[in-house]
């Protein structure tokens, strides 16, 4: 069963950028869930500003970070020039890898990602079994309104 996000109450993918606040679960940006996040823009700016950071397989063109193509009207952003496709996730699968990043940026910008993703996961297992405990507690209301509704039958009918 998935979680889903307390603001728009779509499902929250491994991969959307997420925020907690009080036990909810929520998209950082409801429109757009995968964007970067300011600190993933801000470590692709500081340190990989000076050479490609995205590829597009279907045009076959390289993009630095200033170079991404955003649209106004949809609010979508790192964007191939040409064809639209967004280049999001291959500007994120650059910057965890980048050697221009200082080793331990990119081990803790690493460990950010694995532990909201862990959030996420933790937070299905743990709706999947309160689901469960719902239906059996439901199962046990039931029951015992059925034995009550006996009780109460044998009471009348004596």
């Amino acid at each position: 069963m998935q979680v889903e996000c307390s603001k728009c109450s779509q499902a929250i993918a491994l991969t959307d950028i997420i925020q907690s606040s009080e036990g909810c679960l929520s998209h950082a940006d409801c429109k757009r869930p995968q964007v970067l996040t300011p600190e993933e823009r801000a470590l692709v700016f500081i340190y990989c500003s000076e050479h490609n950071v995205a590829h597009c397989p279907v045009c076959d063109l390289g993009f630095r970070f200033a170079k991404l193509g955003a649209d106004p009207m949809t609010g979508r952003t790192n964007l191939c020039t040409r064809c639209r496709r967004d280049l999001t996730e291959d500007v994120r699968a650059h910057l965890f890898g980048c050697a221009m990043l200082p080793a331990e940026v990119r081990r803790r910008a690493h460990e950010v990602r694995e532990a909201a993703q862990h959030l996420v996961k933790q937070s299905q297992q743990v709706r999947e079994r309160s689901d469960v405990l719902i239906r059996e507690a439901e199962a046990a209301l039931f029951e015992r309104q059925r034995l009550l509704r006996e009780a109460m039958a044998k009471r009348t009918t004596s």
